[in-house]
């Protein structure tokens, strides 16, 4: 489909930089004039600059699909992952859903299966997923905006934070350290994510099992503060056995494919996974 080919123009762009005619036409396995079509529509969209033979990606929306690459990678564990929270969830209660890409797959699972909830986060996306059903009261916090990650966060977001509490919260994160810490690569969400854990009755992290022993910059919290860890099967024994040391109650997701791989780096990334 045309729309298929673009989305894969876009991001073929957007991991490799300037990018001649034919060798887009190959990775897509289109014809040249098939390409020089696409790359005509996307320049009128204000996706692409075109070159003479060639075309990158406009600066404006590379944040844009840097956020899709990361939302769409390792998917299969991150719906497995939100299948398993979702099981988690009580009518009538108010949770947060943080900015992570795999708790966004948990709001997209309570959008197939509606239950009453009270919802409030700082993502766009959750927003976008809760605004049509009736059930859900769904509250986005107010804050500076992060292109990048589609969330909210800032001083006013954690003034916001301080006066509210919530059954349940669910985390995601970029990095789950060496150390048993939780980490992001931005300040502010590192700052939010914090407040966030002081204020929930019920913590729930949402990480795949190829975010263990990564590192990020900002420190959010210990894992001993997270009341259950819902990560997927292919997670290493040995973090199994810490997790068990630590007391961190942990329920793994089946997969059908192989261990999570394709990660992008989170020092200096764009945010929670």
């Amino acid at each position: 489909m045309a729309s298929d080919r673009l989305t894969q123009i876009r991001r073929y762009l957007y991991l490799n930089g300037m990018t001649g005619v034919h060798e887009l036409a190959e990775k897509v396995e289109a014809s040249l004039a098939t390409i020089r079509r696409d790359l005509q529509r996307l320049e009128e969209q204000g996706v692409i600059v075109r070159t003479h033979g060639g075309a990158a990606i406009a600066s404006s929306v590379g944040m844009e699909i840097a956020f899709e690459t990361r939302e769409s990678q390792g998917l299969e564990a991150k719906r497995a992952i939100a299948d398993e929270a979702y099981g988690r969830l009580h009518p009538n209660s108010a949770i947060f859903l943080d900015a992570g890409t795999t708790v966004l797959q948990l709001a997209h699972r309570i959008h197939l299966e509606p239950i009453p909830l009270t919802v409030f986060s700082n993502n766009l996306g959750v927003v976008d997923a809760l605004i049509d059903l009736d059930c859900v009261q769904t509250v986005l916090l107010g804050g500076r905006i992060r292109a990048a990650n589609r969330s909210v966060v800032g001083p006013l977001s954690e003034q916001v934070i301080d006066g509210l509490w919530f059954d349940q919260l669910f985390l995601g994160a970029s990095a789950v350290q060496p150390d048993d810490t939780i980490a992001t690569p931005d300040i502010d969400e590192a700052r939010l994510n914090s407040a966030m854990l002081a204020r929930a009755s019920e913590r729930f992290l949402l990480v795949d099992s190829s975010k263990f022993g990564n590192h990020a910059t900002y420190r959010v919290g210990q894992l001993t503060q997270i009341t259950h860890l819902f990560t997927d099967s292919c997670l290493d024994e040995d973090w199994l056995t810490r997790l068990v040391q630590l007391n961190v109650q942990c329920s793994l997701a089946a997969l059908e494919s192989g261990p999570v791989s394709g990660g992008i780096p989170v020092t200096g990334g764009v945010g929670n996974d």
